[in-house]
């Protein structure tokens, strides 16, 4: 079983919903992502997407496009984003990391170079947001040979039959793009959202981990009662634009509001 299946799993049979966190890597220095991304498992996340910084992150409101470009602008690649997950792991073995971020740095790599260097960075699941699963069959036969879960967006006009498509051709966990629009944009309405999980479950047994408008504590405790879980991205990334001159300040506000996320969602 993979670590994802085995967290969602575990999580399940304490009726717990899962924190997930999105930071940029390298964002905004290569030397502070690592440490975050303990000190973030130690605030209580249950898995990390770690973003693969690209020039043109479409699907990306501004904060996140910012984010990108001051990690490219520190020479991050696709590769040392890889390097990033290779030495979280020299001392974390448990918690999940899913790689986040654009086609073209995997298809400029190769799919098979990449499924392969994915696996030997220990990643353990990929969600490509530009690849739809009709055009990933075979970066998606790759990764699941390799142990890694491809893994798909469904947005609020998705239909049965695309959910069905998303159920066959993912695993791992369903991303739920919870408003039309780009990550940050917008207020979640959530009754709109428990609709449509209830529309998606009802065709698959994967978990739906819901995103694009969590900001707060009071957000994520309103989503982790409808879904399996509750990915925040740009409200953490907020934090480190803000202290741009005081990285250690950053580090301490986003692990302050992931922990205040954390006992919202487990109250």
């Amino acid at each position: 079983m993979s670590r994802l299946a085995t967290t969602f799993e575990e999580l399940a049979k304490t009726d717990r919903k899962a924190l997930i966190p999105f930071v940029t890597a390298g964002d905004p220095r290569p030397d502070f992502t690592v440490p975050l991304m303990h000190a973030m498992v130690e605030a209580g996340v249950d898995v990390i997407e770690l973003g693969i910084p690209f020039s043109d992150p479409m699907a990306d409101g501004p904060v996140i496009q910012r984010a990108s470009e001051r990690a490219l602008a520190h020479k991050m690649s696709l590769r040392r984003t890889l390097e990033v997950a290779i030495e979280f792991r020299k001392t974390n073995q448990k918690t999940p990391i899913v790689l986040m971020g654009y086609l073209n740095p995997i298809e400029a790599m190769g799919y098979e170079d990449f499924a392969n260097a994915a696996q030997r960075a220990d990643i353990d699941g990929v969600l490509t947001v530009d690849l739809p699963p009709e055009e990933g069959i075979e970066c998606s036969a790759l990764l699941k040979a390799r142990g890694i879960d491809p893994i798909f967006l469904l947005a609020p006009n998705s239909t049965d039959e695309r959910v069905q498509k998303m159920d066959a051709a993912g695993s791992g966990y369903i991303y739920y793009v919870s408003l039309k629009g780009v990550t940050g944009a917008g207020h979640l309405n959530i009754s709109d959202v428990e609709n449509k999980l209830q529309q998606i479950k009802a065709h698959t047994n994967l978990p739906i981990a819901v995103g694009f408008g969590v900001k707060d504590a009071q957000t994520a405790k309103a989503i982790a009662n409808v879904g399996d879980g509750v990915v925040i991205g740009s409200a953490l990334i907020s934090k480190i634009e803000a202290n741009l001159d005081n990285p250690e300040q950053a580090h301490k506000e986003i692990i302050e509001l992931l922990v205040s996320i954390r006992q919202a969602i487990d109250n």
